[in-house]
């Protein structure tokens, strides 16, 4: 049973975040029920923290920038991203995602 920060989707799969802009560095810091929790070492103007968050997502997951999407919550702390691709499974991304402290 996936939980509900991450779901699979018909092209990928679907992560709900939670991000805290304007951090030293950029990292995973929790992983609840409801969002994957990222610190991200980017301002939260002029869409620099999304792009950062796209980049991130992007390097962890092994995907193109352009296989990441912000569907929902472009101005909010919390966002709906899709990700397109047909090699991750939940699982996998688990894996990739797993913060230091779990």
């Amino acid at each position: 049973m996936s939980k509900s920060w991450l779901s699979e989707t018909s092209v990928g799969i679907r992560l709900a975040v939670q991000i805290a802009a304007n951090a030293k560095k950029t990292e995973v810091i929790a992983i609840t029920d409801e969002a994957l929790r990222i610190r991200l070492h980017a301002q939260p103007v002029d869409g620099k923290a999304n792009e950062a968050l796209i980049r991130f997502i992007a390097d962890t997951l092994k995907v193109s920038k352009s296989a990441v999407q912000i569907t929902h919550g472009f101005t909010s702390k919390r966002k709906l991203l899709e990700v397109r691709s047909n090699d991750l499974t939940p699982e996998t991304v688990k894996k990739l995602f797993q913060a230091p402290d779990q």
